[in-house]
């Protein structure tokens, strides 16, 4: 019999192989981790939607009017891009709150097609209510998290968000 030390290795009293640990890495181990991200999404998204819906708006609704809030005078296409989310779902989101007086369209001159979308002054009110409903909501989840924790989520975020960059 051989008793070679790297002939023995991984070898156990019985002669069998032993299986190595898994790797840190494991599918299994991101999958756990996925379904634990997607459960937090939503519950995160259920609580700032109720928080929201407190204020008269959606989810949708507030990001159309906090979008509208940094940047005025853009049209439904150019919102659609920066909502990502089709034209089509833009318009009958900016119907509905033109219908509520929170959004106006104005013409631009020499553009027959298109309208400036605009925040009525209660547009802006109900905006600037969501979004301080929303920093509040943030300090009171992510904000109670120590600033290293918070540091190290945003990297690995922005690691991940470049992997599906690529992938997808």
């Amino acid at each position: 019999m051989n008793h070679h030390p790297s002939y023995n290795a991984g070898m156990t009293a019985t002669n069998t192989i032993e299986t190595p640990a898994p790797p840190a890495n494991d599918t299994q181990d991101a999958v756990r981790v996925w379904l634990r991200f997607v459960r937090l999404q939503q519950r995160l998204s259920n609580g700032i939607a109720a928080e929201l819906r407190a204020i008269g708006l959606s989810i949708p609704q507030f990001d159309l009017v906090s979008t509208l809030s940094e940047r005025e005078g853009i049209t439904q296409g150019e919102l659609a891009q920066r909502l990502y989310v089709t034209k089509g779902n833009v318009s009958g989101l900016v119907d509905r709150l033109v219908e509520a007086g929170l959004v106006e369209r104005r013409p631009i001159p020499g553009d027959r097609r298109s309208h400036a979308l605009h925040l009525t002054r209660d547009g802006r009110a109900r905006a600037a209510e969501g979004i301080a409903a929303q920093r509040a909501f943030v300090a009171r989840t992510l904000g109670r998290l120590p600033d290293s924790d918070v540091g190290e989520l945003d990297r690995i975020l922005r690691a991940w968000r470049d992997v599906a960059r690529e992938t997808l």
